[in-house]
């Protein structure tokens, strides 16, 4: 894959990257299930300067595990998560793969935060888990 698009479930917001991604991964931090109000969020992480957003998100910013903000834009017509800007502590953007018109080529590559996955959730992936944040 690559080129990624995408866009919120109203269209209010699209999105081009023109670069594959950089790494996809499973993230299970109480912050994502919020978010996506499930019990967690998979999502590929892409560098900036290859994102094109057309239309304006509204954005909550978090704390991170490393102290450092977590920039979350969101429709704000909709309520779709977009993307995840954690430049401040990896330099990257975290799309959310559920807005993606194709994620057929997407594979796990890493599960993260395992140690606050709901109870029932195991997943069962040849990937690296995580009990927590990897170092970057």
């Amino acid at each position: 894959m690559s080129e990624l698009k995408g866009a919120c479930l109203c269209g209010a917001i699209s999105y081009q990257v023109e670069a594959p991604p950089l790494m996809t991964v499973i993230c299970h931090c109480n912050d994502c299930q919020r978010q996506t109000g499930t019990s967690f969020s998979l999502v590929a992480g892409v560098t900036p300067e290859a994102v094109k957003i057309q239309g304006e998100a509204t954005v909550y910013t978090t704390t991170g595990e490393t102290g450092s903000p977590v920039h979350r834009h969101f429709c704000g017509k909709c309520g779709s998560p977009i993307l995840s800007d954690a430049t401040d502590s990896f330099g990257i953007y975290f799309l959310k793969a559920g807005t993606l018109d194709d994620t057929s080529s997407l594979k796990p590559e890493v599960e993260i935060f395992c140690d606050e996955a709901q109870n029932w959730c195991k997943l069962s992936g040849d990937w690296k888990k995580a009990p927590r944040n990897p170092e970057a």
